[in-house]
């Protein structure tokens, strides 16, 4: 219990979580323009950079950051939870003694899998937040009204069931193998490299962290898309699903 609690596991479950929201803060516009693109399949523009010049000349310039607050809050929750799962069960499986590439492995898969089934709810709420306000060519996609994140976990409840704030949980359980991929090439290519250098830099890690996190996106994309649009999926179906064959207004949309 006390591996479990301890003040080393809390320092990189808040250096992860204040990492990523960083990140995301810097890359937040890409974020929306690869959510638009996934959701919004009648899109003509299929470029990042057009796709962001048409949601800041049709919703203004601050468009592309909107959802910013329940995206971050959501990142800064999920990182924190996967961060402390995986650093606490090293400490509780391996017990001091030298750690594997495998264990490191099973032990990031079991955090990713807590970390999922804890935080699936935020991230529902928060894709749903992203895409409201949003103008779709999709004809089918009806807008949701949700006054903020706790009147969306409200009206999602209300409308749709406790459940469907699991929406995307398998798709995401099955991305949990993401981070898994990512760190079998990331280690692979760190070791061919030590071969020929003493020490890495910066910027080798910083390169092969890029590459390896691209061949474990290209490779679980599909799946990407999938919870996207699962997460999503009461702005595409709830007009249909709630009341068939009556058309209802924003507010009766959950």
């Amino acid at each position: 219990m006390a591996a479990v609690l301890s003040y080393e596991s809390l320092v990189h479950a808040v250096a992860g979580a204040v990492g990523s929201v960083t990140a995301m803060t810097v890359f937040f516009p890409l974020d929306t323009a690869r959510l638009r693109l996934q959701v919004d399949e009648k899109r003509k523009s299929k470029t990042t950079h057009m796709v962001l010049m048409e949601i800041i000349k049709e919703e203004g310039l601050l468009a592309p950051y909107r959802g910013w607050f329940p995206v971050i809050s959501s990142l800064c929750c999920s990182n924190f939870v996967y961060f402390y799962a995986f650093n606490s069960l090293k400490a509780v499986w391996v017990k001091g003694q030298h750690s594997t590439t495998g264990k490191d492995l099973v032990v990031g898969f079991v955090a990713g899998v807590v970390n999922v089934l804890l935080t699936t709810p935020l991230w529902v709420v928060n894709t749903r937040l992203k895409l409201q306000g949003a103008k779709f060519r999709n004809e089918d996609i009806v807008p949701t009204n949700y006054k903020g994140i706790l009147d969306a976990f409200h009206q999602i409840m209300r409308d749709e069931g406790v459940m469907a704030l699991w929406n995307g949980t398998l798709p995401s359980l099955l991305l949990v193998f993401n981070p898994a991929i990512q760190f079998m090439f990331y280690e692979g290519l760190k070791r061919q490299l030590l071969k020929r250098r003493v020490q890495l830099s910066s910027l080798d890690v910083f390169v092969i962290g890029a590459i390896a996190k691209a061949i474990a996106t290209t490779v679980t994309y599909p799946m990407q898309m999938v919870q996207s649009i699962l997460r999503g999926q009461c702005s595409i179906h709830c007009a249909t699903e709630l009341t068939p064959g009556v058309g209802l207004s924003n507010k009766e949309v959950g």
